[in-house]
Parts: structure tokens; sequence; C-alpha cells
């Protein structure tokens, strides 16, 4: 009987690092667009990867908080090269995005006030509220197969949303619901059967072969140490440097704890990041977080990246003792590493014992309530940025265990309601691509904006 076959570089790092980059430069339009790339490139043209094997590697991405694309790039990453295809694969995921909102927040910063890009930022802030929307209606058809599941969806935002529950308070409940009613009723929580494709060619990779990386608690110990003190070490140096009140050790120490929060990826911890960067630390005003996640829309790689828009505008005009250009780009290099270095140590610790996993049903189940959960608090984002999109003023409510804002109705911007309704029509109906209807609402502002 032969011996099972095990993965070890059966792709050239070379080669893989020419399709990474490739991927790289494709991957718009939010997490779902990114993994389609994704499958696309690897399982259907490449066929390094079966597609089943793909789905096993996507499923323990989507229980991690993070981005689960970018995670899912380094884990197919490491399968087929190790840690230095995992390094690659992940790093090529952020770099043109990181490198393109850089210079777009740098452009905001200076020409943000003018008439011409706040009207611009008029038109995408708009589009951003029918994407907000398509997400929600996306990921309520995958997750919401059970009306209990709805309940839950339900329960989520209007906890976030009428009573001001924290986010990871709100993840933590749907974790435990989910992990609880799978105990009692595993039917419940088992998602849908999925039909797997295939055109018949066998895959590089096939779904029994064995990554030659053995789990151990020697190489466990070894990478979580290594791990944690590359994530946190340039948080200890700007303490060390700046002290513990500067805005780089208050955004280190932040983006640090929400990378560790962010389940179901940048649209479900954005209402988080905006309320506590908003209201608690005042490093941007509402409108500008719809502005930023307009412009990680233009740009290639995760959503979560907005944190890097975030943190820009908060060093630039906090700096310190730096010169407010240098604050604002050392501040978001800051945000983007302490947001994704955790993303490899999640992979790089876990996947050996997970590709020895198949099918843990108390994990599925925990992944099954957060992901319900998901669905209402991407609809709070989404009224969120409807409030400070349609209208130019709003007021906090507060009565027992309310606490929820609501829009000043005599504050309604009637063109930036136009927009929305347009935006709506291109995505729903006309199923125009994000990019398109981010450009085309973009345009319409701008043609308002200069007309007599």
């Amino acid at each position: 009987m032969s011996a099972t076959p095990r993965i070890h570089d059966m792709v050239p790092l070379r080669e893989a690092t020419k399709a990474w980059f490739k991927i790289s430069l494709q991957t718009f339009g939010g997490p779902a667009g990114q993994i389609a790339v994704m499958q696309r490139s690897l399982v259907d043209e490449h066929r390094w990867i079966g597609e089943r094997r793909f789905l096993h590697a996507l499923s323990y991405c989507m229980l991690l908080p993070g981005p689960e694309a970018q995670q899912l790039a380094v884990y197919v990453g490491w399968l087929l090269n190790g840690a230095r295809g995992g390094l690659i694969a992940g790093v090529l995921f952020v770099l043109p995005g990181a490198v393109a909102l850089l210079a777009l927040s740098a452009v905001y910063v200076t020409f943000g006030e003018t008439t011409l890009i706040s009207a611009l930022f008029v038109g995408l802030a708009a589009a951003v509220l029918a994407i907000v929307a398509q997400a929600v209606i996306k990921v309520a058809k995958r997750a919401l197969h059970h009306p209990a599941l709805v309940a839950m969806a339900v329960a989520a935002f209007a906890a976030l949303t009428i009573f001001g529950v924290p986010f990871p308070v709100v993840v933590a409940a749907a974790a435990l619901t989910g992990w609880a009613l799978g105990r009692a009723r595993p039917g419940l929580m088992a998602a849908p059967a999925r039909k797997i494709a295939t055109d018949g060619t066998e895959p590089l990779i096939s779904d029994d072969a064995l990554h030659h990386a053995q789990p151990s608690w020697r190489r466990g110990t070894l990478v979580l140490g290594l791990g944690v003190l590359l994530w946190l070490a340039p948080v200890g140096v700007a303490f060390a440097l700046t002290g513990s009140q500067s805005v780089y050790t208050q955004q280190g120490l932040f983006f640090s704890g929400s990378a560790l929060v962010t389940f179901g990826g940048a649209y479900a911890v954005l209402a988080y990041v905006a309320q506590q960067a908003v209201t608690t630390y005042g490093w941007l005003a509402p409108g500008e977080m719809v502005r930023g996640l307009a412009l990680a829309e233009t740009t290639p790689g995760p959503l979560i990246m907005v944190v890097q828009f975030v943190a820009f505008l908060g060093a630039f005009r906090d700096p310190g003792s730096l010169d407010p250009w240098t604050a604002a780009i050392l501040a978001s290099l800051l945000a983007t590493w302490v947001t994704f270095v955790p993303s490899f140590l999640f992979i790089f610790l876990g996947a050996p014992y997970v590709e020895r996993l198949r099918g843990n049903r108390s994990l599925s189940a925990a992944l099954t309530g957060i992901t319900a959960a998901v669905v209402g608090v991407i609809a709070n984002l989404g009224v969120y940025f409807a409030i400070h999109t349609l209208f130019a003023e709003s007021s906090p409510i507060k009565w027992g265990p309310v606490s929820m804002e609501i829009p000043v109705l005599a504050s309604l911007q009637p063109w930036a309601l136009l927009l929305t309704i347009a935006a709506m029509v291109m995505i729903f109906k006309l199923r125009w691509s994000v990019l398109r209807t981010l450009g085309v609402c973009a345009a319409a502002s701008l043609l308002l904006t200069l007309l007599p």
C-alpha cells in the first residue's frame, strides 16, 4: 500500500510568486471578490490545489479574526511553499493596497477641504451605502438558513444600534450562542451542503496529501513567541520613545486590539473602529470614516486597510514633536503592521493542526453563530454610514438602556439621497461592479457641483 503523499515545494517559489503578484493586482471588491480571484487562479487555472482543500482552508480562515481573504492567501502560500510561500503571498496581497491608500490619504489631507474633493466624496459615500447594503444581503443569504439564525442577526443589530453594546461583547455572545445551539441541536447549526465543482483534472495538491510541517508543542511555542514579539515590538518602541498618551502608542494598542475582534471581515468591525476612532479618540470626524471606506473600496486588498487612513489622519492632526507628514506615515505603517501581522501568526500557528482536522462540530457551530451576528453588525454599519452621509446633523439619544444616534430630519441632503438611490440601482438592478459604481457616482457628484 503506497504512503500518503506529502506536500513540499510542489510549485517552484518563483512561479508561485508571479501568480501571487498577479492576484494582488486584482483583489478589488471585498473578500468575496478576492476569494473568487484566488479560486479562479489557483484552483481553476493553475490546478495547484483542489476546491475541497481550498474550501477547507477557507473555513479555518473564517473562524479567525482578521481579513479572511488575506489569511487564505497566507494559508495557500504556506501549503505550496512553506513559511516563505506564506510570507510572500500575504505580503503581496496587502502591499498594492497599502501603497495606494497611503497615497490617497495624503491627497485627502492636502485637498480634502476643497469644494471639488468634498463633492467627490459625496458621490463615493453614496456608492458605499449601496455596497454595504449588498454586503448585508450576500452574507444573509449565505448565513441565515434557519429562523434561529435570523433572530441572532436581529438581536446583534438591536444590541449595537439601539442599546450601544460593545462590538466584542456581541461577537462573544454570538459565538457562545452558536456553540450552545450546536450542542443542543446539531442539525440547526449545520450549513447546507455545497456542491463542489470540478473539471476532472487532478489538482497538484490532492485532498488527501499531507503537508510536511508536523504540529508539535515545540514548534507552536516557537511560532507563538516569535509572532507575538514581532507583532508588538513596534508598539513597545512607540511607548518607549513617545509615552503612553501619544497618538502612536494609542493607535498601536487600539489597532492591535481591533485586529483580534475583526470577525466577519472589515464591514463587521468598522462600526466598532468608527465609534472608537471618532468618539473616544477624536482621530477623525464621523463623515470621514465613510470617506476612508470609499477610498479603501477603490484600492486592491483587504478593506480593513481603512485603518491606515484612520491612523494617517489621527497622527497628521496630532503629530506631537514630529513633522505632521512624518507622523502620519509612521502611524499608518504602524497601524498596518499591527493589523496584519496577527494574520500570519494565526496561520503559521494553526495551519498544521487544521490540515489534520476534518470538521469540528463545536468550532463550526461557533462560527455559524458569529456569521449570523455579522449580518446584524454590517446592517448596523450601514445605518451609521447612512446617518452621516444622507444627513448633515445627528443627535444622540440616551434613555435607560437605550443609547443610539438619530438623524436630524431637517438636515437631509437631497443630492446625497439622489446619488444613493442611483447607486442602489447600479448595484442591484444593473449589477454593475463596485469600481464602476464608485466611478460613476463620483463623476456624477462632480458634475452636479459644477452645474450653475
